[in-house]
C-alpha cells in the first residue's frame, strides 16, 4: 500500500515533556493557545462594538472550567460509558481528565450554560456576546485538533492520497486490522482546516453587517455541525458508543448541525419583526436587559480534546 504513496505527513515521536515531577501534554498546551487566541479576539471584537472588553475575563472564569466539566462528561457519559461503568471498569477514573477523553460538543453545550449564567449576572446580552466569541471559538477548535495529531489518535480510514498520516505500528492507537506503515486520513487536519475557514467566512460576513443578532453564533453551529457530520459518517474509524448501527457523534453532530439551520432562521424572523437592520447591534445598536434573557439571549444548546 505505502508504494504508492506520493508523500505522507509524519507524525510527533512525542506527545509530552517531563519539567521534573510535571507531565506537560502537548495537547494541553494546544488547548491552551486555543482558548487565548479566542479570548483575544472576543476580546477585539466586542470592543469593537462599544463594549468593556474586560467582560471577556468575566464570562470566560464562568465557561471556561463549566466547558471542561462539560467535555469531559461528553466523553465520559456519551462517547465511551463502558471504560468508566462497564464491567471491571473504576467510576473514580472519571475524574482522571489528565489520563485524556474529552469532547467539544460538550464543552461548547455546558461552557454555553456558564456563559449564560455570566451574562446574566453581569447583565450582557448572551446573543451578542456568542455573536462576538464563535469565530474565536471556531479558531480555538482549530488549534486544539492539533492535539489528537500529538497524540496520533482520532484519524480516519486508510488512505494512498500523497497527505496520509502515518501513524506508529506500536502506538495503542494503531489499527490492529492493517498492517504496518498504512496511512490514514488526517481528519485532525480536515477538522482544523474547515474551522479556520468558517472563522475566515464568519468575520469576513460579519463586517458586512448581514447577520441579525445571534445569526453569527448559529451560523457556526450550522458550519461546525456539517464539518462533523461529514467527517463523522464517512471518515472517522476510532471507537464509539452506536446507536441504531450509527456512531453516536453522528447523531449528535447532525442533531446540531439542523438545530443550528433552525436557530439561524429563527433569529433573523424575530429581527425582522422587532424591523432591526442587520448588524445594527455590533454598532452598539443593541441594548442588553437583564430582565428579559429570553428576547435576545438564547442560550447555546448542545453542539472536541477531543471526540
Amino acid at each position: 500500500m505505502t508504494s504508492t504513496v506520493l508523500a505522507s505527513i509524519p507524525s510527533p515521536s512525542i506527545s509530552t515533556i517531563e519539567l521534573g515531577p510535571l507531565t506537560i501534554h502537548f495537547y494541553a498546551l494546544c488547548i491552551l493557545a486555543g482558548i487565548a487566541v479566542c479570548m483575544w479576539l472576543t476580546g477585539r471584537r466586542w470592543a469593537a462594538w462599544g463594549e468593556d472588553p474586560e467582560r471577556v475575563w468575566d464570562v470566560a472564569m464562568w465557561a471556561i472550567p463549566s466547558g471542561i466539566i462539560g467535555a469531559r462528561l461528553y466523553h465520559v457519559l456519551i462517547t465511551d460509558p463502558g471504560s468508566y461503568f462497564g464491567e471491571g471498569a473504576d467510576p473514580l477514573d472519571v475524574f482522571k481528565i489528565w489520563e485524556g477523553g474529552i469532547g467539544i460538543m460538550g464543552a461548547i453545550s455546558v461552557g454555553g450554560l456558564g456563559a449564560w449564567y455570566a451574562c446574566r449576572r453581569y447583565g450582557i446580552s448572551l446573543a451578542k456576546f456568542a455573536d462576538a466569541a464563535a469565530p474565536g471559538i471556531m479558531i480555538a477548535q482549530a488549534m486544539g485538533r492539533w492535539g489528537n495529531w500529538f497524540n496520533q489518535e482520532l484519524f480516519g480510514k486508510p488512505t494512498t492520497l500523497p497527505w496520509g498520516l502515518e501513524i506508529s505500528a506500536t502506538s495503542p492507537n494503531f489499527p490492529d486490522q492493517y498492517p504496518a506503515g498504512t496511512l490514514f486520513h488526517p481528519t485532525f487536519l480536515y477538522e482544523s482546516l474547515w474551522n479556520l475557514l468558517g472563522a475566515a467566512l464568519l468575520i469576513a460576513l460579519g463586517s458586512r453587517g448581514i447577520f441579525q443578532l445571534g445569526q453569527t453564533f448559529w451560523a457556526y453551529v450550522v458550519w461546525y455541525g456539517f464539518g462533523r457530520l461529514m467527517i463523522e459518517t464517512f471518515l472517522r474509524i476510532d471507537t464509539a458508543e452506536m446507536l441504531l448501527g450509527v456512531r453516536i457523534h453522528v447523531w449528535t453532530s447532525g442533531s446540531i448541525f439542523l438545530l443550528g439551520i433552525v436557530m439561524f432562521a429563527l433569529m433573523g424572523l424575530r429581527a425582522r419583526r422587532r424591523g432591526e437592520l442587520p448588524g445594527a447591534y455590533m454598532e452598539g445598536g443593541l441594548e442588553s436587559n437583564e430582565d428579559e434573557p429570553s428576547a435576545d439571549e438564547p442560550a447555546p444548546a448542545s453542539v472536541r480534546s477531543g471526540n
